[in-house]
């Protein structure tokens, strides 16, 4: 398993936000690619960018993002308010490894369809969830959806994986919601990215355990509540 530090973005700061509320923001760095950089030093492989301004239309951060994928030696993955195919090809071409897709991917079936068989191996879905239902707009909008039959819905598709966030652990650092990761690893063959809550090494090997492929941490890499020289050392690749 890999783990992968969060660098959300927010009026061109890199901020962690709890339960997914933005009026409840904890951090805020004002140099986003410091940041990524900072996290590159400390032998992190991968990072996960998150536009949290696109996510919810209150604008966006492009040049941010562009200047991670120049200039931060790490595998990126890019997600928040990408709800069309132009803005895929043009992350991957930019340098993306992964492009993370979530509202248009859940509210629109045929459309993720297209675009994963246009981009074979390159899209994440970020199924975003409080408890087991998903939510869409960044984390606005609840849906009458169940994950595990999204999840169903979905696996078919050459997809690269699927991020689930339970937002219920988001910033909280009180422990993944290890029982739903477990589910999902165990219903389906696309790798599950996990992110929410992790707050120390037996959290990121508890989830291993569970067979999941890789986890997103923010808040305890933020605070220092995890030593980022451990967790790259034993989960960087």
């Amino acid at each position: 398993m890999i783990a992968i530090p969060a660098v959300d973005l927010r009026d061109g700061a890199c901020v962690q936000l709890v339960g997914g509320s933005y009026a409840d923001e904890r951090v805020r760095l004002d140099d986003p690619l410091a940041v990524a950089r900072q996290w590159a030093d400390f032998g992190f492989r991968h990072l996960h960018v998150v536009d949290l301004d696109a996510a919810t239309g209150a604008g966006d951060n492009r040049g941010i993002v562009t200047s991670i994928l120049d200039e931060v030696d790490t595998e990126v993955r890019v997600g928040g308010g990408i709800r069309d195919r132009d803005r895929v090809d043009e992350l991957l071409t930019a340098g993306a490894r992964y492009v993370v897709v979530g509202t248009r991917a859940i509210e629109d079936p045929d459309w993720l369809a297209d675009l994963a068989d246009a981009f074979p191996g390159s899209l994440l879905v970020a199924a975003d969830v409080r408890e087991r239902r998903l939510v869409t707009h960044g984390w606005r909008t609840a849906q009458p959806r169940d994950v595990l039959e999204f999840m169903t819905a979905i696996e078919h598709l050459p997809l690269g994986g699927v991020l689930v966030t339970a937002v219920h652990r988001e910033g909280r650092m009180g422990g993944p919601d290890l029982a739903l990761m477990e589910e999902l690893a165990e219903s389906t063959h696309l790798p599950i990215t996990a992110s929410g809550g992790i707050s120390s090494l037996d959290d990121l090997r508890a989830l291993e355990h569970r067979g999941v492929a890789a986890a997103v941490i923010g808040m305890a890499l933020y605070t220092g509540a995890l030593d980022p020289h451990a967790v790259a050392q034993e989960f960087a690749e």
